[in-house]
């Protein structure tokens, strides 16, 4: 074989295995915008911070969340939302206990829902009383599920109130650290 023919087939085994390395590289890099997109997009995790959501969900504890789910899902009572709090810069883990045309009250430390007491299988703690109110459209009522006074920051408080659903980012699935299911939407007797 001639010494142009050898440069030749050097050059194109070179030419190859830079194509071969710069596709892969490509691929890696479309995988990592992907998985970007969903977890920016479609799931997300979110670390609790406090002892609102006692006892389902802990201090420093991890839990998966659909953001997805916001565009079509309606907010159900029992949900579990995450929700934005622009004013704060914070985003909140909350229970969904009233929807729009709800009528919400606490007395004597019972959570009502259109004169109905909700079932407390989850909460901890009793909250303190709460003049009857109508949830406007657009909105829901979220409560933490320690319901010790002062334990959360949710719509009993009048900085607060009912939140609008344009702030829910997401419905939280799972918890994963430690690792459990949600308890289902609530359903009133």
């Amino acid at each position: 074989m001639s010494q142009i023919n050898m440069s030749s087939v050097q050059l194109n085994e070179s030419t190859e295995k830079f194509t071969s390395k710069l596709v892969s590289w490509i691929k890696y890099i479309i995988i990592l915008i992907f998985v970007f997109f969903i977890f920016h997009n479609v799931i997300g995790l979110t670390k609790v911070s406090g002892n609102s959501m006692n006892p389902t969900f802990q201090d420093g504890g991890l839990i998966l969340v659909n953001k997805i789910a916001k565009l079509y899902k309606e907010p159900k009572l029992g949900d579990v939302a995450i929700i934005s709090q622009p004013d704060q810069g914070i985003d909140i883990v909350k229970r969904i206990i009233g929807v729009a045309g709800d009528v919400v009250k606490i007395q004597e430390g019972i959570v009502y829902v259109n004169n109905e007491p909700i079932p407390e299988v989850i909460a901890l703690g009793k909250s303190t009383d709460l003049a009857e109110q109508t949830i406007p459209d657009g909105s829901v009522f979220v409560m933490g599920d320690n319901r010790t006074p002062g334990e959360s920051l949710d719509s009993r408080d009048p900085s607060v109130g009912p939140i609008s659903v344009n702030f829910i980012k997401g419905y939280v699935v799972y918890s994963l650290l430690p690792f459990h299911s949600i308890p289902k939407p609530l359903v009133l007797q």
